[in-house]
């Protein structure tokens, strides 16, 4: 093998292995945003609910 492939191979390593951080560090991003998201929509429901238990016993 000449010097050039060799550091073709140890570029497309590289690549993969930058990639997979990228990837993981992105999804775990996403999946904090969704996490987000659901709990706003749970406190939502949860604050009409007792606004509405609330307000009936007046």
């Amino acid at each position: 093998m000449n010097k050039n492939s060799v550091w073709t191979i140890v570029g497309v390593v590289v690549a993969v292995i930058v990639a997979w951080f990228v990837v993981s560090a992105l999804f775990s991003v996403l999946w904090f945003i969704a996490k987000l998201a659901l709990v706003a929509v749970v406190a939502v429901i949860v604050y009409l609910v007792l606004r509405g238990a609330f307000s009936k016993q007046e």
